[in-house]
């Protein structure tokens, strides 16, 4: 009503209609971000692809939830640093969620002419015998590939992301 009433004393409206469209796009662009965020963070919320606890693996950045927010998520490494990842960072992308533990992979080259029973016997032995290895699911090792001066020993075992340098450090 007020714009007519401008248009009826001889002020030209036009710039004043495209002014404002300028303002309310512009709006819409910087609620974006946030929007996006809040729309993802409700998503997180109900669908529940993680929860507090679990270690989830997203776009090279490893973490145990600690906490869920509408907006953005908080994870703690093994060296107490805390993540904050935007909640639209995490959807629509590939998240590994590996619950409490991380997986260890890891290869040892061996001689042609050591006996590969007996390597494979020793490693299983010191994996059993580590009170910080996960024990379920159990430990993997064998033959992974023949390269060209070693025979490729492959080594899978799981750990408390805790401690995961720990244990690998201390298994190794």
């Amino acid at each position: 009503m007020v714009i007519v009433a401008l248009g009826k004393f001889g002020i030209t409206i036009t710039p004043l209609v495209a002014a404002l469209g300028a303002v309310a796009f512009g709006s819409a662009l910087a609620l974006q971000g946030p929007l996006s965020n809040y729309g993802s963070g409700l998503t997180i919320i109900l669908t529940r692809p993680f929860v507090v606890g679990d270690t989830i693996k997203n776009q090279n950045v490893i973490g145990i939830v600690e906490e869920i927010k509408l907006a953005y998520t908080w994870l703690i490494t093994e060296d107490g640093e805390r993540i904050t990842i935007s909640n639209n960072r995490i959807i629509g992308e590939i998240l590994h969620n590996s619950y409490a533990n991380l997986i260890v992979e890891a290869s040892i080259g061996i001689s042609y002419e050591s006996d590969t029973e007996e390597v494979v016997a020793i490693i299983l032995k010191i994996l059993e015998g580590s009170t910080t290895v996960v024990k379920v699911p159990e430990p993997q090792v064998g033959i992974e590939r023949f390269g060209e001066s070693a025979i490729i020993i492959g080594v899978r075992y799981w750990v408390s992301t805790k401690q995961y340098y720990h244990v690998m450090y201390r298994v190794n």
